[in-house]
């Protein structure tokens, strides 16, 4: 059936549900847009007017369903605020959730979609101003995005490192190869949840996976072997979503096999932190470099140019990418490696 075939009803008799406010401006898709990885996501679904989505709680699995609805001209800003154009935003977002976790992942849901994230330090006419055009236009046309902290430490932390030195292509074929095969149903699939949403493959499922199976994938032995190792401190590493990012990401990194670029990957998901930049990525510092100066860059040029804005330096980046700013295209692309043929 189709997601929107869902009766009311249904709706009403979900496990758990609540309505969340966000009494501010709030585009529900755009703030959660960097959690799924890739239209192909076996882990959401898009719903009309929001999305699905499937994890695992400490009690258990859950398939969760968020809908804006309420849309209208969002709050002004407060007074003193550079950014002063009236926004359109969801007023009400209507979660529902399903399965053994349903309780613990209706409760997650403000923190996920920015309820702690706060932008007035950013809007302060002083702050605002030292910004380039193109970051304050940008602002301007996206004030109602959050920067969404989902709490789950190891489902930002595989996905990050299947990331690492590869294509995005790669990563993410790889990534839906092992979820489907090695994840569960989410709770509801095929009858009120899409049938085809998953759950990530738990800490313990990962574990068991065998080598062969990773070949299959295209995840060479470093990345599965630096999964596994972080995978074998997966308790310690779930309790870092409760420290500040910074303290969180030097952490991580004590494991062999996370350096910065993927602690930063991970605490822009988990702790929506606003300053973590993505040191080591292939294409960002030229694309930061080529945005701000018009040159391309390396990632110390970046933290050089990026450094007047510290403590925001994520938001910037954010505005940058929404911006629709276009790096000229120069060399020759990264060859996508087919590991499974060797």
């Amino acid at each position: 059936m189709s997601i929107a075939d869902v009766p009311a009803g249904l709706a009403a008799a979900a496990d758990a549900s609540l309505q969340w406010r966000p009494g501010a401006p709030f585009d529900l898709l755009q703030t959660i847009g960097t959690l799924p990885r890739g239209q192909g996501d076996p882990t959401f679904q898009p719903a009309p007017g929001g999305m699905w989505m499937a994890f695992t709680t400490p009690e258990g699995p859950a398939s969760l369903r968020l809908t804006a609805a309420g849309a209208g001209t969002g709050l002004g800003p407060r007074p003193g605020t550079a950014v002063d154009e009236p926004a359109v935003g969801a007023q009400v977002v209507d979660v529902q959730a399903w399965g053994p976790g349903a309780a613990d992942a209706a409760a997650s849901v403000p923190r996920l979609l920015g309820r702690d994230d706060d932008w007035s330090a950013f809007d302060e006419t002083a702050f605002h101003t030292t910004l380039p055009r193109l970051v304050t236009d940008a602002r301007r046309r996206h004030r109602n995005l959050r920067l969404p902290a989902s709490g789950r430490m190891i489902d930002a932390l595989v996905p990050a490192v299947l990331e690492q030195k590869v294509t995005v292509i790669e990563a993410r074929r790889g990534y839906r190869y092992l979820t489907y095969r090695y994840g569960t149903p989410a709770p509801g699939a095929g009858t009120f949840a899409p049938a085809n949403l998953m759950v990530q493959p738990t800490p313990e499922q990962w574990l068991r996976i065998p080598s062969w199976e990773w070949h299959k994938a295209g995840v060479g032995p470093q990345r599965s072997a630096t999964i596994m190792r972080a995978l074998r401190s997966a308790v310690a590493l779930e309790r870092l979503a409760v420290l500040p990012a910074t303290e969180a990401a030097t952490k991580m990194q004590t494991i062999p096999g996370i350096g910065v670029w993927t602690a930063a990957e991970v605490v822009q998901r988990t702790h929506g932190c606003p300053d973590s930049i993505s040191v080591g990525d292939y294409h960002l510092a030229a694309y930061v470099g080529a945005a701000l100066t018009g040159r391309r860059t390396d990632d110390a040029g970046m933290l050089r140019l990026l450094a007047p804005w510290a403590g925001h330096r994520q938001r910037v980046v954010r505005m940058l990418g929404l911006s629709g700013f276009r790096k000229p295209v120069f060399g020759p692309r990264i060859t996508i490696q087919d590991h499974r043929r060797h």
